[in-house]
């Protein structure tokens, strides 16, 4: 999972994304006593299989699946991480559903070795192992080398520079101050964008390696106290994690790594060429301490207790990294899933997925999100048993080589591209579903609603009343029209695919806290057992959120979709982009088109809605009720153009994207905005054209919906 430590329990959609706080819909048929999507008798139904549903997860079983998932480290590629489809497809299969073991060879070179040495008059090896505790035997397994993955192979050596997060803001002050990074070792830390994005901007510059830490302002002891002691990172942690900006096998760009698919040449591949390492604060701190040269920025200081300086030097740094690129490069990837068939439409799906493989025993990132999956499926097999199963099929997935670039799941989604375009209802993502109490979630606009009114049905496990009260209390909301934040699908987890790529409505939750074991080889069972989780009931609790989801999207007569709420969030992006033209002095008249194309969206959403629940409340046929949920797909995948995205062609989505100078922070109609801050009018003024008629693709594809419900 991509995070970042500006949020460092790393955990729930609504944390690792930029959040937008909404007003409740117009289309308020829950208040009114409407189930959208439903008839009053299906409604009344639907919600007895649901509290079925929310009854099935079990605390004590989720805390076994943690215990057996996350006893060692399990690194995508390795006999472990093998180890974990097996248990999963096991499982699987005695729950009695259809199960699938997928393979995929990709590019996944291991570090074999690594060495960084201080130069100079007092020269030193640093020790990069993170040190065993007492107490937790996960710790003294053998660690995944502390290298990112993806990162370039080979030697860098050159005085040491501070470059503060090493965003390319940071850059534009170093440039203010006279300081250049080339044939440097650059020293970041962890925070404000994605590791990858630090590598590159690093790379572009001319460093010769980059080295990024932790800072404990930022996970460690100005947090909480650190583990064992507390849930924050020691000073000897490490974070690990991919330094690969794109998705899916990097030698099979946009198809899926299957045998015999052909392969770019590696020099063709967007990979850091450099050699890229993490390292603890402790080490940061034996490098750092004796930098001087320029003086720092009063916003640079972190924790340690010393001053921090620019550089560069006097302190010299060599790094070293080996790889296993040039005999074993390509491994195998696991991805496994399993099939519940529905009832009445079994070609259209409803998939629930997360990733299992980790950065060491991963029981946050990502076994939680497996756990939640495992009991989800439990939960939903237990029903069917008894002749309760869904309409529509419902697939539980669990994505490998997740943490080097969404891999797993994109070459899925490049391989079944046309089932998908065709019969994905939904996609759910359970990424770090739980460590912690505090919820939060997000998604496509179109399912925010089904995931609020979800939650209104499922207890919060300490006695808080239901998981939206103990959501609304956390989020301080005062008013009664007002909903808590949710997080936008930008990228950088395993829905990007879905979403980012193919156009298809996601939603995601989870539940966080204080935590600082990220990419650690400390993210373990005991950790969960004592500070994440203690008892495993956000574990279940989020798997009866999954159970829920998947049940009212799948048995729903209409797509549960609400695209009033989807265009009335779409309406507050256009003022950032009016300001845009405006102050650089540029037409506004295709802002103001774009500003009535979704306008005109919202009133056919609230046209379909009212069709929509009378002529379920008067009986629908079941020909008008196919041909009206057949446009309702074409309604979001309007956005995903085939071409993708200027110099991002995975990424299709003109609605959500990671900001490519980011990797972390959303980017909201990326075509218009990212010609916008590059100042290129021309494709500013194109790209807003395409928004804008897309907006009216998806409004007729509403109006057809609704004149389709009516049709004889």
């Amino acid at each position: 999972m991509r995070s970042s430590v500006r949020c460092s329990s790393a955990v729930i959609a609504a944390l690792l994304l930029p959040v937008v706080a909404g007003r409740v819909s117009a289309q308020a048929s829950r208040s009114n006593g409407v189930t959208p999507g439903y008839s009053p008798t299906s409604a009344a139904a639907e919600r007895k299989l649901e509290q079925d549903a929310i009854g099935g997860p079990v605390a004590s079983r989720a805390r076994t699946h943690s215990a057996a998932l996350s006893k060692e480290p399990h690194v995508a590629g390795t006999p472990a991480q093998k180890r974990t489809a097996d248990y999963v497809i096991a499982q699987m299969k005695a729950m009695g559903l259809e199960t699938e073991l997928r393979q995929y060879d990709v590019w996944l070179p291991h570090a074999t070795s690594v060495k960084i040495t201080r130069l100079g008059a007092t020269p030193l090896v640093l020790d990069l192992r993170e040190p065993a505790i007492p107490g937790d035997p996960a710790t003294a397994l053998p660690q995944y080398p502390t290298v990112n993955g993806s990162s370039g192979a080979g030697v860098g050596e050159g005085e040491l520079v501070f470059v503060n997060y090493g965003l390319i803001e940071d850059y534009a002050v170093l440039d203010s101050l006279g300081v250049s990074v080339k044939g440097k070792v650059v020293l970041a830390r962890y925070g404000g964008s994605f590791r990858g994005i630090k590598a590159r901007e690093a790379e572009k510059r001319g460093a010769v390696a980059t080295l990024i830490y932790t800072d404990p302002a930022d996970d460690g002891f100005m947090r909480g106290d650190v583990y064992p002691e507390g849930p924050m990172r020691p000073m000897r942690g490490v974070q690990r994690g991919s330094v690969y900006n794109g998705a899916g096998d990097p030698l099979t760009p946009g198809y899926a790594s299957t045998p015999g698919a052909p392969r770019i040449p590696l020099a063709q591949a967007v990979l850091p060429q450099h050699p890229v390492v993490p390292i603890s604060a402790a080490n940061a701190q034996l490098l750092l301490q004796s930098v001087r040269g320029t003086d720092i920025p009063a916003r640079w200081q972190g924790a340690m207790s010393f001053r921090y300086h620019v550089g560069p030097g006097p302190t010299k740094v060599r790094v070293e990294v080996t790889t296993d690129a040039a005999t074993k490069g390509t491994k195998a990837i696991y991805n496994t899933l399993g099939y519940l068939r529905g009832t009445d439409y079994p070609d259209e799906y409803v998939y629930m997925g997360g990733h299992r493989d980790g950065w060491g025993p991963g029981a946050a990132d990502n076994i939680s999100g497996t756990v939640s999956i495992l009991e989800a499926a439990h939960a939903l097999t237990d029903m069917a048993k008894k002749g309760l199963r869904p309409k529509r099929t419902i697939v539980f997935a669990t994505w490998d080589a997740e943490e080097w670039g969404l891999v797993g799941s994109s070459e899925f989604v490049e391989e079944d591209s046309l089932r998908l375009q065709k019969g994905a209802v939904a996609y759910f993502n359970q990424d770090v579903a739980a460590q912690g109490s505090s919820f939060g979630g997000g998604g496509t606009p179109s399912l925010r609603a089904v995931l609020r009114d979800i939650v209104k049905s499922v207890p919060e496990p300490k006695g808080k009343g239901t998981v939206y009260d103990a959501w609304r209390t956390a989020s301080g909301l005062k008013s009664d029209t007002t909903e808590p934040a949710m997080g936008d699908p930008g990228g950088g987890s395993d829905f990007a695919g879905f979403y980012n790529h193919l156009g298809i409505p996601i939603a995601e939750w989870g539940f966080g806290g204080p935590a600082g074991t990220y990419h650690s080889a400390y993210d373990t069972f005991a950790w969960m057992d004592k500070f994440g989780d203690p008892g495993f009931l956000y574990h279940a609790t989020a798997a009866r959120i999954a159970a829920a989801m998947a049940l009212r999207v799948a048995n729903a007569e209409i797509l549960p979709y609400d695209y009033v709420e989807f265009a009335r969030t779409m309406r507050r992006y256009v003022p950032a982009i009016t300001k845009g033209f405006s102050a650089k002095g540029w037409d506004t008249t295709g802002v103001s088109a774009l500003a009535t194309a979704i306008a005109r969206l919202e009133r056919s959403a609230q046209a379909f809605a009212t069709t929509r629940d009378s002529v379920l409340a008067a009986g629908i046929a079941r020909p008008a009720q196919l041909a009206s949920n057949t446009a309702l797909l074409t309604v979001e995948r309007a956005f995903a153009r085939p071409s993708g995205l200027k110099g991002r062609p995975w990424y299709r989505s003109l609605i959500y994207v990671a900001d490519v100078d980011n990797g972390y922070s959303n980017m909201n109609f990326p075509g218009v905005n990212e010609a916008l801050r590059a100042n290129d009018r021309g494709t500013a003024m194109t790209e807003l054209t395409d928004l804008t008629q897309r907006f009216g693709v998806a409004a007729n594809a509403v109006d057809d919906a609704r004149r389709l419900l009516t049709a004889k």
